[in-house]
């Protein structure tokens, strides 16, 4: 085996993409979260309530490997406004560490125009070393 597909048990499948990739070596590749649950519903709250979830998604898929948030050492931000990330950074905080705790990877953030599921307003991609 060379690698294999992760997907948390319950959740909608994914069509013509994976949720998460763990390699032989124990490399997490998780594919970009958006913010909807595990039925491909978005959850209300904006901003705040998709990067929640979108977290939690991350978390999710890395649970089901076998690991923790503790071993993503990557995530990679796409949002759609950037005005509302900058003057929402107390929330931010707080949602992330809701999910995350008090655990910071090594982070970028790109701005884009638009995400595929026209809904979303953000979507984040994380790399995890499993055991």
């Amino acid at each position: 085996m060379t690698h294999k597909t992760i997907h948390p048990e319950g959740w909608l499948p994914a069509l013509g993409y994976a949720n998460g990739m763990l390699t032989k070596d124990g490399t997490l590749h998780i594919g970009g979260q958006i913010g909807w649950d595990a039925n491909k519903t978005f959850v209300e709250g904006g901003f705040i309530g998709q990067m929640t979830q979108a977290l939690q998604n991350i978390a999710d898929i890395v649970r089901e490997a076998g690991g923790e948030v503790t071993d993503v050492t990557r995530l990679t931000w796409f949002v759609t406004d950037k005005t509302e990330y900058l003057a929402r950074q107390s929330e931010i905080g707080a949602a992330y560490r809701s999910v995350f705790g008090k655990h910071f990877p090594a982070m970028s953030m790109i701005i884009v125009a638009g995400l595929v599921e026209d809904e979303a307003v953000i979507e984040i991609e994380a790399t995890a070393h499993i055991g």
